[in-house]
């Protein structure tokens, strides 16, 4: 050929290969002051082999066709690495657009496909997200076709500058195939993620992650982290075997980070060094995996005060051991990750906390536990010192764990032990936060103390009742339980005052709720202040009586805010009715008795 002038066919592959090793490897070690040094250099060599090729004599136009298709596709990447996206997408066109005669044959196919991925992401990175997800579809629709039409192991594009002795085997190509593909569905995912398609996009990035288990292409930290943010979609889906099961595949592929090579092109994982942060996150997961469990259960279980109703109970322990075999069963095939002994692994971390309801204290204190444990470890790396946000949310969700916990328990005094667990974790946390920075986090802590002591005062009260007669202990405890709950729905109320300390007239919609259950719940909390001094006694009904106001006069003047709090609206109209006349019979009792 005429290339032979410049050393053959040889030299033009050797020069190819020299432009993809600076590409991808040279070129992780250039200089921060110049990013793309080996980019440019691997960009200067392809356009020396494109005009050396253009040359060439032999092999006939359909190969020099797919010769030119590779060049172009190099020059795209090239070119959307060094972020000159419009030259990029130039030269990816003149790819797929040389390719498009012959895009199904096995010479083709792959490059066709890696061409499409490659425009799905430069249209992502311009946010034009629908064109995107048009070229990935596309390269789906084709590996589909291919599969079913032909199936064998098409030519990976860079043996098209190959010799033929040092061509890949039908193993290595259908591997890198199969890599090529898996991008496409991994991009898919993210694509149908951007336009809000949150089930499809679930699906796709399930299937991502199985197939990168079974071609032994991933990083274990990206994976591990994929995976932990997957179960959060089935979470949210209340599917808590699957969660579960991405939870477990991800905490045992997490532990091969660092410790076995990444099959990924043999490259180091980038981020290494984030290894207990990571481990951190994927914590989390499973605290949130947790406490969404016992949640979801305590729905099915409560009746309409919010208590646990037996029969229900009985009813569902009845249903679940006629159900879990078959469902357990159905569910695994569709969901399993990974090899025979990933899967051994997996099952192993699984059967350590389980992913049906709890429908009783025993069965829900193993959840909690081991929601318990993840809670310690994401501390340890998540600690005040420089992470407050995300420690004091993993602060309120291990509060969270004994609230739920809670209400499977039957002892009352037992109940109460645990919401003061609650107050001792989330009290020093609040008192240490600097208003002028962390209003938002206050007024959280705010809230949930005040109902948190608002909880234990009921069930004090509900203790009391059963005495024969109250005991000052008791009395002094409900009414100091009581004093606290209504000092923090003061606070949180004060904090939505402004600089001149006055009340708004309207409330914003975020605020308008929880502002109106401070309201209602101080309201009854004068109500159930005990003294033995009448004077008293009316006092704290006219303090109740204004509260129960203020909530009736509010929604007469702004009816938009009724639906927000429906029942607390009745029940204090009630209460404006009923209460006058109770304090007019104590004034009558006080005045016989003057």
């Amino acid at each position: 050929m005429a290339a032979a002038a410049g050393g053959g066919w040889p030299a033009v592959c050797e020069k190819f290969r020299a432009a993809r090793t600076l590409s991808a490897v040279e070129s992780l070690k250039d200089p921060e002051t110049e990013p793309y040094r080996s980019k440019y250099s691997a960009r200067a060599l392809l356009q020396e082999v494109k005009q050396l090729l253009s040359a060439a004599e032999e092999g006939g136009e359909a190969v020099l066709a797919v010769r030119r298709a590779v060049l172009e596709y190099e020059l795209g990447v090239n070119h959307t690495d060094t972020e000159e996206l419009s030259a990029g997408e130039e030269h990816l066109q003149r790819c797929t657009q040389l390719l498009e005669p012959h895009r199904l044959s096995p010479d083709c196919v792959s490059l066709y496909i890696q061409a499409q991925n490659n425009l799905g992401i430069l249209w992502s990175q311009r946010d034009r997200i629908e064109t995107a997800q048009t070229y990935l579809e596309s390269a789906e629709a084709l590996y589909n076709q291919y599969m079913k039409e032909d199936g064998n192991p098409p030519l990976d594009p860079s043996e098209h500058f190959m010799a033929e002795e040092e061509k890949l085997t039908d193993q290595e190509r259908s591997k890198r195939f199969e890599k090529a593909y898996t991008h496409t569905l991994y991009y898919l995912a993210q694509v149908y993620q951007h336009l809000d398609m949150i089930e499809k996009a679930a699906q796709y990035c399930h299937t991502t992650l199985k197939r990168q288990l079974e071609y032994c292409g991933y990083y274990p930290v990206e994976w591990a982290r994929n995976a932990a943010t997957l179960s959060q979609y089935y979470l949210s889906k209340e599917c808590f075997m699957e969660a579960r099961h991405c939870l477990a595949a991800a905490s045992v592929i997490f532990s091969q980070a660092g410790q076995v090579p990444s099959a990924e092109d043999d490259e180091t994982e980038p981020d290494q060094q984030d290894l207990p942060e990571r481990k951190a996150e994927i914590a989390r997961c499973w605290i949130k995996y947790c406490l969404n469990l016992l949640q979801s259960a305590r729905k099915l279980l409560e009746d309409n005060i919010g208590e646990l109703d037996p029969d229900r109970q009985l009813e569902l322990k009845a249903q679940r051991k006629k159900e879990e075999d078959e469902k357990e069963k159905g569910r695994k095939k569709a969901v399993l990750f990974g090899t025979s002994d990933i899967c051994d692994s997996v099952l192993a971390m699984e059967e350590k906390v389980s992913s049906v309801y709890p429908l009783d204290f025993q069965e829900a204190r193993e959840i909690f536990l081991v929601g318990q444990n993840y809670v310690q470890e994401a501390k340890e790396f998540f600690q005040v010192d420089g992470y407050v946000t995300d420690h004091i949310e993993i602060v309120q969700d291990h509060s969270a764990l004994f609230k739920v916990l809670a209400f499977f328990e039957e002892d009352y005094e037992r109940r109460c032990k645990m919401h003061k667990r609650r107050i001792d974790m989330l009290e020093p946390i609040y008192t240490d936060l600097n208003p002028q920075y962390y209003l938002l986090i206050r007024r959280q802590l705010q809230c949930e103390l005040a109902d948190t002591y608002y909880e234990m005062m009921d069930l004090k009260v509900a203790i009391g009742n059963r005495l024969e007669k109250l005991d000052s202990h008791t009395v002094k405890k409900i009414n100091s339980l009581a004093q606290f709950a209504i000092k923090y729905y003061e606070l949180f109320l004060d904090s939505l005052r402004n600089p001149d300390k006055v009340f708004p007239e309207k409330l914003e919609e975020d605020v308008l709720r929880p502002a109106m259950v401070a309201k209602f719940h101080i309201a009854r909390l004068y109500g159930k202040l005990i003294t033995s001094d009448s004077k008293k006694q009316l006092e704290n009904m006219q303090t109740s009586l204004e509260y129960y106001t203020f909530l009736v006069d509010y929604c007469e003047k702004y009816p938009d805010a009724v639906p927000a709090i429906e029942t607390e609206l009745e029940l204090s109209k009630e209460m404006v009715n009923l209460l006058p006349a109770s304090m007019e019979r104590l004034r009558a009792k006080m005045s016989s008795l003057a």
